[in-house]
């Protein structure tokens, strides 16, 4: 991790997407072969129209059990207005949106709105966790400093015991 690492250093591109035209039960299915707790919804062009995710399957279930006749298109149920980055922004503020906004997922998008990746909360750890395993240990009382991680800056951080 350099001092500038971003969104696309991080990125997971290869993305499971669902089209806009599916029903909810495809969606679901997808959602289960694939082991995933949500997928970005794209159009024809790439361009970015929401999440649908576990959550969403759920609400599917309340209205079904409520309505007549539910709706089963999955934009229905899909979040069209979750955050969402650009590929430049950096880690930190990356982070601060995950706790601002209580999502999993942070997808990736271009100045066209279009899909380029997502980021995970576990991406993020994993980019941590990967930078400080690269640092020489210190044995100091203090302590680990995150700036040396977002900063890049050698500081140091307590040794593993």
């Amino acid at each position: 991790m350099t001092p500038n690492t971003c969104a696309r250093d991080m990125m997971v591109s290869n993305l499971t997407t669902l089209s806009p035209d599916m029903d909810v039960l495809e969606a679901l299915d997808v959602l289960l072969q694939h082991r995933i707790s949500g997928a970005p919804v794209v159009d024809r062009d790439d361009r970015f129209l929401g999440i649908f995710s576990e959550k969403s399957c759920i609400r599917f279930v309340v209205n079904a059990a409520y309505e007549q006749m539910p709706s089963n298109n999955v934009m229905a149920f899909v979040d069209t207005d979750p955050p969402t980055i650009e590929a430049r922004t950096d880690l930190l503020s990356i982070a601060q949106t995950f706790l601002d906004a209580s999502c999993r997922r942070l997808p990736v998008l271009d100045s066209n709105r279009r899909l380029l990746g997502q980021i995970s909360r576990r991406d993020v750890m994993r980019e941590v966790r990967d930078h400080l395993n690269k640092q020489e240990p210190v044995a100091t009382g203090a302590g680990l400093y995150l700036s040396a991680v977002i900063d890049g800056v050698d500081r140091p951080f307590r040794a593993a015991r």
